[in-house]
């Protein structure tokens, strides 16, 4: 590729909205020699010679830490410092070696998976498209968009997976996967009960903010730990309970939530049964044991745990897209519903092909160690 002339580069800056106040004409000055650096760098070393230079993303680097520098060194005065060669070569200098060492040369964790892949791929490219749909909707407002804002964040739980996964990280992602499972059961329950519920999750999320000490009144803060004292009197709960109650205490939005056999104010006997996914309470353990830094994550086998991690990712993006398609085709125009439904056609077969693809070979590893046994 051409190296980009100097107003197709500051065209770049204006379309990354580039603060003009960082100086273009100096940031172009930095750009040219970096990629005169890079070619110095192509001609004694024979790995770089065969990196292609991405030109965006070493404009961004500059842009970067041109910015950072001025922001850390409140008393340096630009004027001065654009023309400071010491300073352009060592802006140019730290741009070319995290280019390249971050960009090109990075560390690999031996991953299991490719952004490539047709497992990863797919659900990707769902995930992105149902986290742009969702950007459209108003959040932020729990009064108003709790359901939204929870289907939401189980979504971007969902693609961070999938980013550890490509990245190598199969314990972590399993570990994430503890998380979004434990989101997908809140959102359940919400979905499930409705109005009643939801009243006395915003309740509780107030309970929080005073429990961390984030209600700057005292006589505010007073009142709310009398009102969580007497609900927790109510139920039979004393005093160590009160976190438990804080957390878990939403769940008597519920009609007659107290009669389910087994409950306890917690969230494998609590959230997660009301949701009608104990099914899965084995499996949460075990990302626990992987939370919370246990022998299982220390030596772990990376394959057993990409394919679990796999295999979980997909059953609650099952479900979560279950409800957002349910919200969607609800709120938004004829139009807009037969696009979404055309997409929904063409991908979901491979999502599901995916997903049998992954259970086999599961199988097929369980079934090995076995005989190995």
């Amino acid at each position: 590729m051409a190296e980009y002339s100097k107003e197709q580069f500051l065209n770049l800056l204006k379309q990354l909205k580039v603060p003009t106040s960082l100086n273009y004409d100096f940031l172009f000055e930095c750009f040219s020699d970096s990629i005169e650096g890079a070619r110095d760098l192509v001609g004694s070393s024979p790995i770089i010679a065969s990196l292609p230079i991405n030109q965006v993303q070493l404009a961004i680097y500059l842009v970067s830490e041109h910015s950072f520098y001025l922001q850390s060194h409140p008393e340096a005065k630009l004027d001065e410092l654009i023309k400071d060669e010491k300073y352009e070569q060592l802006i140019v200098s730290l741009s070319l070696d995290k280019y390249y060492t971050n960009e090109h040369l990075s560390f690999q964790n031996g991953t299991y998976a490719s952004k490539y892949n047709p497992e990863i791929s797919t659900i990707t490219l769902y995930l992105n498209f149902i986290l742009g749909m969702l950007s459209r909707y108003k959040q932020g407002d729990p009064k108003e968009t709790l359901v939204v804002d929870v289907m939401q964040k189980g979504f971007l739980m969902a693609k961070c997976i999938t980013d550890l996964l490509t990245d190598g990280f199969e314990t972590e992602a399993f570990s994430t996967w503890r998380t979004l499972h434990e989101n997908e059961c809140i959102l359940h329950v919400i979905v499930k009960y409705g109005q009643p519920v939801i009243e006395r999750y915003l309740k509780h999320l107030r309970y929080a903010v005073a429990f961390r000490g984030g209600i700057q009144s005292k006589e505010e803060t007073d009142k709310v730990f009398l009102e969580i004292k007497e609900g927790m009197k109510e139920v039979g709960l004393k005093s160590k309970d009160m976190k438990r109650y804080i957390e878990y205490g939403w769940l008597l939005g519920i009609k007659d939530v107290m009669n389910v056999p087994d409950f306890k104010f917690n969230f494998r006997d609590g959230v997660e049964r009301c949701a009608g996914l104990k099914d899965y309470s084995k499996i949460y353990e075990m990302s626990s044991e992987i939370a919370h830094s246990s022998p299982l994550l220390i030596y772990s086998r990376k394959t057993y745990f990409h394919l679990i991690a796999m295999i979980n990712l997909y059953e609650s993006f099952f479900r979560l897209e279950k409800i957002f398609s349910s919200l969607y085709l609800s709120t938004v125009p004829e139009e807009e519903q037969k696009r979404y439904i055309s997409m929904r056609n063409l991908y979901f077969g491979e999502l599901m092909a995916a997903y049998t693809l992954e259970r086999k070979r599961f199988a097929s590893l369980n079934r090995s160690e076995k005989k190995e046994n």
